[in-house]
C-alpha cells in the first residue's frame, strides 16, 4: 500500500508538538531533520509509531527521522504545507542548531565544518595512496612485473599523494570559509605554511634543521613548514577571520580591497610563523604522542577502550573531530591506526543490528533493521545505532563489545590504514598492504558482535 505522505507529515507535526515547536525544517537525502524548540512537547513514542518512518534519533541537536531516498522529500513538502513552516537548508538547520549548543559542541561542530568538507579529496588519494602501495609491494616482490615508466602509472603515482602534499590549503581554505572569513586567504595561508623557502618538515629528521629566524632579536625560531600539521592552519585561519573581519569594519571602503587582504595575511602570517604555529605544533604533537601511547599498552587495552568508547561518541557528535586525528597520524607515522578503530566500531553496530534483523518476531523491527545491518558495514552507521540499536540498548552495547574485540586486533596486527573516510566492507581499500588483518578484524568483529546481540535481545512487548 502507498504511503500516505500527508497522513505521515501530520503524524510527526502533532507528534512533536505543533508547528510553534519547530524552530527549523530541513531534510537530507533520507531524514526529515527538526531543530525542536521545547524537547517536553515532543511525543517520542508517537514519533516511534508514525507511518513511514523507519526510526528516528537525536543528533547534533536535531530531531531526525528517517524515511529513506524520494520519500522524505514528499513528506517534508507536506510537512512544511501543513505547519505553515518557512523551508530551511540544511546550513540554515545547522545555524539554528548551533544558537542552542554549548561552547563545547559548538565547537566540535566547527571541526566538523572544516574537516568534513575536505574528506572526499582525502578518500580519493587514500584509496589511490594504497592501491599504488599494493601495487608497489607486489612489484618488489615479484608477485607483478610494472612498468614504473608508464604514463597510467607516473600519473596515478602523482594523483595519489597530491592532496596530502597540499593538504594545508585545502584545511585553509575551508577554515576559512567555517570561520567567515575569505577562503581563498586561507587557502594562501595553508600556502604560506607549505611554502617552499621554508624547510620541508619531511627532511628534518634526516638533515636536521638548517634555517632559523631571529625574531626582532629577542628569540630564535626553526624556519620549517608545516607539512602534515593540522592545527596551526586552523589556529591561523582563525586570526585571520579575526582580523579581516574587524579590518573590514574600520578600513575605508575605497581601501578596503587592497588593504584588508594585505594587512590580515601579512599579519597572520607573522603571528604563526613567530609564536603560534611552534607552540601548536608541540601541542600537536604531545596530543599525537598521547593518542600513540595508548594505542600502542600492553595486550591491546588502550586500543579496545577506543574501539568499545567509539560508537557513544557518534552519539554525541564527538567523532567529528577524528577526521584531524586520522590526519595528524597520516603525516607522523604515513599511515593512520585510529580509523580501522572507526571501522570496527561501525562493523560492530552492523553486526548486533543483524541480530536483531534475524531474531526479531516483528516486521517493521525486521524491515528497519536488515537494510540499517548493511549500512552499517558500508560504513554509514546512523541508521543502525539511531533506528535499531540504541532504540533497545542492548544491541548497542553489543555492538560497542564487537568493537572493543576488533580494536583488540587493530592493536595487535598494527593495523593501519593509507587514508580516512572510508571504513567497513571498503575499508580494505585504505588497507591493501594489510588485507588479511583487515579481513580478520572485520570478521572477528561482526561475529563477536553478532553473538552477543543475539543472546541479549528480546523483542519489546508491543512488537
Amino acid at each position: 500500500m502507498a504511503l500516505d505522505h500527508r497522513l505521515a507529515a501530520q503524524q510527526i507535526l502533532d507528534a512533536v508538538g505543533g508547528a510553534d515547536n519547530v524552530v527549523s525544517a530541513a531534510h537530507c537525502a533520507t531524514r526529515l531533520r527538526l531543530v525542536i524548540a521545547d524537547d517536553s512537547k515532543v511525543n517520542q513514542q508517537a514519533v516511534d509509531n508514525a507511518e513511514g518512518a523507519k526510526g528516528n534519533f537525536q543528533a547534533a541537536g536535531q530531531l531526525q527521522v528517517i524515511y529513506g531516498t524520494g520519500t522524505v522529500n514528499k513528506v517534508y513538502d507536506e510537512f512544511i504545507k501543513l505547519g505553515n513552516i518557512k523551508e530551511a537548508t540544511k546550513e540554515e538547520a545547522k545555524e539554528a542548531v548551533a544558537e542552542r549548543q554549548n561552547p563545547f559542541m559548538r565547537a566540535i561542530k566547527l571541526l566538523g565544518d572544516i574537516f568534513v568538507p575536505i574528506i572526499p579529496a582525502i578518500v580519493a588519494s587514500g584509496l589511490l595512496l594504497g592501491i599504488m602501495s599494493a601495487l608497489s609491494f607486489m612489484n618488489t616482490n615479484g608477485y607483478l612485473s610494472i612498468d614504473t615508466s608508464s604514463s597510467l602509472y607516473v600519473i596515478a603515482d602523482l594523483v595519489s599523494n597530491t592532496a596530502f602534499t597540499f593538504l594545508q590549503i585545502l584545511i585553509g581554505f575551508s577554515a576559512a570559509k567555517a570561520f567567515g572569513a575569505n577562503p581563498y586567504l586561507g587557502a594562501v595561508m595553508g600556502a604560506i605554511l607549505i611554502n617552499p623557502s621554508l624547510q620541508n618538515a619531511y627532511t628534518v629528521a634526516s638533515e636536521g634543521v638548517n634555517n632559523y629566524l631571529s625574531i626582532f632579536g629577542i628569540y630564535n625560531i626553526e624556519l620549517i613548514g608545516y607539512q602534515g600539521h593540522v592545527i596551526p592552519i586552523v589556529i591561523a585561519c582563525f586570526i585571520l577571520s579575526v582580523l579581516e573581519k574587524w579590518l573590514h569594519k574600520h578600513v575605508p571602503d575605497m581601501f578596503d580591497l587592497f588593504v584588508t587582504p594585505l594587512v590580515s595575511v601579512f599579519v597572520t602570517a607573522f603571528i604563526t610563523i613567530a609564536a603560534v604555529g611552534p607552540i601548536f605544533v608541540y601541542l600537536e604533537n604531545a596530543i599525537l604522542g598521547g593518542i600513540q601511547f595508548l594505542l600502542t599498552l600492553p595486550l591491546g587495552i588502550g586500543s579496545a577502550i577506543i574501539g568499545g568508547l567509539y560508537a557513544p561518541t557518534v552519539v554525541t557528535g564527538l567523532h567529528q573531530m577524528y577526521t584531524a586525528i586520522d590526519l595528524g597520524q597520516l603525516a607522523q607515522y604515513g599511515v593512520t591506526y585510529w580509523l580501522p578503530i572507526a571501522s570496527a566500531a561501525n562493523i560492530g553496530q552492523g553486526g548486533a543490528c543483524l541480530a536483531v534483523a534475524l531474531k526479531t518476531k516483528s516486521a517493521k523491527i525486521k524491515g528497519l533493521a536488515a537494510p540499517s545491518a548493511l549500512s552499517a558495514f558500508m560504513g554509514i552507521t546512523e541508521p543502525a545505532i539511531f533506528g535499531v540499536n540504541l532504540r533497545f540498548v542492548k544491541p548497542f552495547v553489543a555492538g560497542c563489545i564487537g568493537a572493543a574485540a576488533g580494536a583488540l586486533i587493530c592493536s595487535i596486527t598494527q593495523l593501519g590504514a593509507t587514508g580516512t573516510g572510508v571504513t567497513g566492507i571498503f575499508g580494505i581499500l585504505l588497507c591493501l598492504n594489510q588485507p588479511l588483518q583487515y579481513i580478520i578484524m572485520f570478521a572477528a568483529t561482526a561475529i563477536v558482535a553478532f553473538a552477543v546481540s543475539f543472546i541479549l535481545y528480546k523483542d519489546p512487548v508491543e512488537a
